[in-house]
């Protein structure tokens, strides 16, 4: 465990963790090995399952649990085919909190909420956070657009006081943050916490390969773009020639990459076709996507894969957000949490102090 100071907000209340901190479920990132360091430092650690099976799922889980006995959360889709057996299994499992890169139904709530286990929801707009929190979710991440993966293009600093207006149960900011002024920051605006994803992806405790660290340590702020290329929906992620290629490809060519990623996808995840064009087709959200796109949008994570386990910077697609572009170091866990937590201090120390000055003239 951490020795930075703990800093209690209502999150750390609600989860049972030191620290107001979130390494959030990065898909091939988020494995026990980070999860266990991140809980290990006092922050909440959650587990990417959208990559596993669901025996895999379990094996992660009791992995995490066999490294650490502080608390952890697994992070699901909600609209998953299976999420009704992986809900099952994270309440027989007893893991502490239970979060969605989809708003999950009201009767998923219901029952993980009945079983003791703490649901928060990543949001990313206000309604959003508003219709969860109406169904019972205990909490909320709201992600501004400098965040990575799938992400909206409204910036923190304007959406994020626009939730915390919004809803009365405590909301973790994500989108931008890697130190300790941007948790101050996110305080400041009523925020109980941040969530980070990049700044986790880049310690030494992650098992992304050390060439693919690399490129984002390299990588500016302006090397961080926002994508529909890749899977039809807004995508922030590093710009590589894999970028470029499928921007500037036509459909035909377009269609035949999502075959074959499709096919790899399928044989790895154990799903049928018609599953895969289902999850594909559930992520349209309403967009007027083409049957490559359909594709892509559920078997993405085999570009994931290609970067995040491989180390294929050229095949793979690389999630990130920017700020990749300001980060330069690879600490551990604990060093990361024990820096954030200090420089939060140094900040709230030198805030207060302010009002010790006398008046101006």
């Amino acid at each position: 465990m951490t020795t930075a100071t703990p800093l209690r907000t209502a999150f750390t209340e609600l989860v049972g963790v030191a620290h107001p901190i979130v390494q959030t479920g990065m898909g091939w990132v988020a494995g026990p090995r980070l999860v266990s360091a991140a809980a290990g430092a006092g922050a909440l650690g959650i587990l990417a399952s959208a990559t596993m099976t669901v025996e895999e799922l379990r094996a992660a889980v009791r992995e995490v649990r066999s490294r650490t006995d502080a608390p952890f959360g697994v992070n699901l889709r909600a609209d998953a085919g299976d999420a009704a057996e992986r809900v099952r299994l994270i309440i027989d499992e007893g893991v502490r909190v239970a979060s969605f890169a989809l708003a999950p139904s009201k009767e998923l709530i219901a029952r993980l909420k009945d079983a003791g286990v703490v649901v928060i929801p990543s949001v990313g707009a206000r309604r959003h956070a508003e219709k969860v929190a109406a169904w019972g979710a205990d909490a909320v991440i709201v992600q501004g657009g400098e965040g990575g993966g799938h992400t909206g293009d409204v910036a923190t600093t304007v959406l994020l006081p626009q939730v915390v207006d919004a809803v009365d149960i405590p909301v973790v900011a994500a989108g931008g943050f890697h130190d300790g002024r941007g948790l101050v920051a996110a305080l400041s605006y009523g925020a109980a916490g941040i969530a980070m994803g990049t700044r986790f992806l880049l310690t030494s405790d992650s098992t992304v390969p050390d060439a693919v660290k690399a490129r984002y340590l390299a990588a500016g702020v302006k090397d961080v773009t926002v994508t529909t290329a890749v899977d039809g929906l807004p995508h922030r992620m590093l710009r590589t020639e894999l970028v470029a290629s499928l921007e500037r490809a036509g459909r035909t060519r377009a269609l035949a990459r999502a075959v074959r990623h499709a096919a790899a996808f399928r044989g790895l995840s154990g799903l049928s076709w018609a599953q895969i064009v289902r999850d594909g087709l559930a992520m349209k959200h309403g967009r007027d996507l083409s049957w490559s796109q359909v594709l892509l949008a559920a078997n993405t994570p085999m570009l994931l894969k290609a970067s995040m386990v491989e180390g294929r910077t050229d095949l793979g697609v690389m999630a990130s957000g920017q700020v990749a572009g300001v980060i330069e170091d690879l600490p551990s866990c604990a060093e990361l949490v024990a820096r954030v937590m200090a420089e939060a201090h140094g900040v709230l120390a030198h805030l207060r102090s302010l009002d010790s000055l006398p008046p101006p003239g």
